[in-house]
């Protein structure tokens, strides 16, 4: 039998630096936080209606991430992974908001948030409301592409469809925007 070689310092650096390049770091996850939070926070304000839900979908997102970070390979996709977990969430909490709706006895009135207040411009209120007129995988597609400055391909690889339909639901969506905004403004 062939004796053990001994550990020297070189191959144990060597074990340690294969170790970190097979997840994101903590370092680079915090790095990612500080660069894009408000992006991605800006991502679920346009799947989501209140601030508060917003910034619990974004936080969870990063929590999530950080405790799969050994299974993300590529540093380069955490923030895609990111994107992906935050449009998961928003759903989520869409889905349980509207069974929380169907629990009520009554509803609840309409109370405008501050940060709601600074959206008084008639054009963005107009726009917030045609994208909620729209199809979710519309809204979705939308928000993905043009607000989170994706490609059609990323949008497709992060909502788990093909191109054609990224296109198709863009395209509709386009539309459907349009159709709402000049009856908007007339």
């Amino acid at each position: 039998m062939a004796a053990e070689k001994p550990k020297t310092a070189e191959t144990v650096e060597t074990a340690v630096a294969a170790e970190v390049v097979a997840g994101t770091t903590v370092d680079h996850l915090t790095a990612t936080y500080q660069a894009h939070y408000r992006s991605l926070l800006g991502l679920a304000a346009l799947l989501l209606d209140d601030t508060a839900s917003c910034e619990d979908v974004v936080q969870e997102a990063f929590i999530r991430v950080h405790s799969a970070r050994n299974r993300v390979r590529d540093r380069e996709k955490t923030l895609a992974y990111l994107r992906q977990t935050v449009v998961n969430l928003s759903r989520s909490a869409l889905r349980r908001r509207i069974l929380g709706l169907k629990l009520l006895s009554k509803p609840m009135p309409d109370m405008a948030s501050a940060e709601e207040g600074a959206y008084d411009q008639l054009e963005r209120d107009d726009l917030i409301k045609a994208m909620r007129g729209l199809q979710r995988r519309q809204r979705e597609v939308l928000v993905l592409r043009y607000f989170a400055d994706m490609t059609e391909s990323q949008v497709a690889e992060t909502l788990g469809i093909s191109l054609g339909s990224v296109k198709a639901y863009g395209s509709r969506g386009i539309a459907a925007l349009r159709v709402a905004m000049e009856a908007a403004q007339s």
